[in-house]
């Protein structure tokens, strides 16, 4: 059977990008049919890169069959991925995130789990000098994810490694990186045709804090006034989203790319005392603007108090 490679739902760059890279890698190194697929629509950025990188949109799954052999790529956590995923047949991981648990295997399977910016540089790494035959699409995808991921090396979680292997990818096609990543953001920013419902779970995960659960929603843009001018409308979409997908708050932040800092939407007294106790800020407003926090991996979901 085909294996399948996927990353977590509300697929972003890398989980729209590195299950092409290692989809292409079983194929046509490995000698294992293989096949990217999504679990959601990608978002503005992942579309701005497959259209950049002439790259087909994988088909869209809602689940897995069992036993249909899986490869999961930039998310352990089965929160993010298939209901019947337990039952499939994972045969390995990559990924980048903490270790959360829950996921059953068939037998022993590969994993690799790095502390990097970004999926995409974990695989460079395990390609290794085969990645020599791969086509521009994939080394595009490679570099795309990269720069995603680090904010163009802005963001906390970016390690050496991640420049290192994004400059040596950029060299070999020849690309400015400065100029892509420009591109990039701006396609990321383009968020006017979405819903609210559609913004507060486009680039969202789920959390527990002290039996309180969270849906940690991040926007990141070099244009914040386009989402934080409709606030009002997000914040009562927030109490809509939170029924339906059963968690008790939506934290939604705007990430300001170019000025480093994000804007957390205060709807209620219960993410006033959140944004106090996890960040030390100070809200006086509907708004609370908190100077450096970039990563939700790294400086907000570790930081998170109730």
């Amino acid at each position: 059977m085909t294996i399948q490679v996927f990353g977590h739902k509300s697929p972003d760059t890398d989980s729209t990008g590195s299950p092409i890279i290692w989809a292409w890698y079983l194929n046509q190194i490995k000698g294992t049919a293989a096949k990217p697929v999504l679990l959601g629509e990608p978002n503005t950025e992942a579309a701005f890169m497959l259209e950049r990188w002439g790259l087909d949109k994988p088909e869209i799954i809602a689940d897995v069959e069992d036993g249909a052999p899986v490869v999961i790529v930039d998310t352990n956590n089965p929160a993010e991925l298939p209901a019947n995923v337990n039952n499939a047949d994972i045969q390995g991981i990559i990924d980048h995130h903490k270790l959360v648990g829950g996921l059953e295997t068939k037998g022993p399977i590969e994993i690799r789990v790095e502390p990097l910016a970004c999926t995409a540089t974990i695989m460079w790494k395990m390609i290794g000098k085969d990645l020599a035959q791969a086509p521009e699409g994939v080394k595009g995808a490679m570099l795309t994810c990269i720069l995603s991921d680090t904010l163009e090396f802005r963001s906390p979680t970016t390690t050496q490694e991640d420049k290192a292997v994004a400059h040596a990818l950029a060299d070999d096609l020849g690309v400015n990186i400065g100029e892509l990543a420009a591109e990039m953001f701006a396609a990321k920013s383009d968020v006017s045709a979405f819903s609210d419902a559609e913004l507060i779970r486009m680039d969202s995960k789920e959390y527990e804090v002290d039996g309180t659960k969270f849906r940690v929603s991040v926007l990141e843009t070099t244009a914040p006034d386009i989402p934080l001018n409709r606030k009002d409308s997000l914040m009562e979409t927030m109490k809509t989203v939170q029924s339906e997908d059963g968690v008790d708050q939506v934290l939604l932040f705007v990430v300001d790319i170019l000025k480093e800092e994000a804007t957390l939407l205060v709807p209620n007294d219960l993410v006033k005392s959140v944004a106090e106790k996890s960040f030390g800020a100070s809200v006086s407003g509907d708004t609370v603007v908190l100077p450096g926090i970039m990563s939700r991996k790294k400086q907000i979901i570790p930081n998170l108090k109730v």
